[in-house]
């Protein structure tokens, strides 16, 4: 694999360089400071590696959901990059990234991430362990507000990893939840090193093609009540 991989979707500017069987990164977790941090993250791994754009066969991009500042930061400095280079762009899910990390390094069955969308709601991602040890969706991501969420009904008590700052932002949210839990994970950001073991397998797409996952397409609309 020889792949760059990106993510500003939440609080954490984060970057993994894959080149062949070398693996470089950097993350930081400062807010509002991407614009400042991600050019010269880049600039920094592929000077580590005595790379060049052109030396790889894609970019992926953490496609969100998650903080619609940060995601446009992410996709447009990533489809500069494609298109300067002539490469493909393959994006992953952010909220996917954070069950990765869990469910390699721990024995969860499953992981529940969410991630602050503000308005007392969350952006909500439902995984379990698929082969290699990857996360399968067990619904679709979605904005959930401050109550019961269904799917974990379906799920053994106590058999799942909650997982992202959603939980620690939304107490009442995971009050509601908290039977199912059977652990909360430290993690509470997406790390690109994960987003590339997503990517394994992908299509590439045209650097135009890119649609980040904002899920609330308009801001300012009202809250669910989900």
């Amino acid at each position: 694999m020889r792949r760059l991989a990106i993510d500003t979707s939440s609080v954490a500017c984060t970057i993994a360089l894959q080149l062949d069987g070398q693996l470089i990164e950097r993350h930081e977790e400062q807010p509002r400071e991407h614009t400042r941090l991600l050019l010269p993250m880049i600039r920094e791994v592929l000077a580590e590696a005595d790379a060049a754009l052109r030396d790889l066969d894609a970019i992926v991009l953490g496609n969100g959901p998650g903080s619609f500042i940060g995601m446009r930061i992410a996709a447009s400095v990533a489809q500069g990059l494609a298109y300067g280079a002539g490469l493909p762009i393959v994006p992953v899910s952010s909220l996917a990234a954070v069950a990765a990390e869990v469910l390699l390094e721990g024995d969860a069955v499953s992981v529940a991430v969410a991630q602050d969308a503000h308005m007392n709601e969350v952006y909500l991602g439902l995984y379990s362990r698929a082969a290699m040890n990857l996360p399968e969706p067990l619904c679709d991501e979605r904005l959930h507000g401050q109550g019961l969420i269904p799917e974990l009904q379906q799920q053994n008590a106590g058999s799942c990893v909650a997982a992202g700052q959603g939980w620690a932002r939304y107490p009442q949210l995971f009050a509601a939840n908290e039977a199912y839990f059977s652990a909360t994970s430290g993690q509470p950001y997406p790390r690109a090193r994960y987003l590339l073991g997503l990517s394994e397998g992908a299509t590439g797409i045209a650097p135009e093609q890119v649609e980040p996952a904002y899920l609330r397409q308009k801001v300012a609309q009202k809250p669910s009540g989900t």
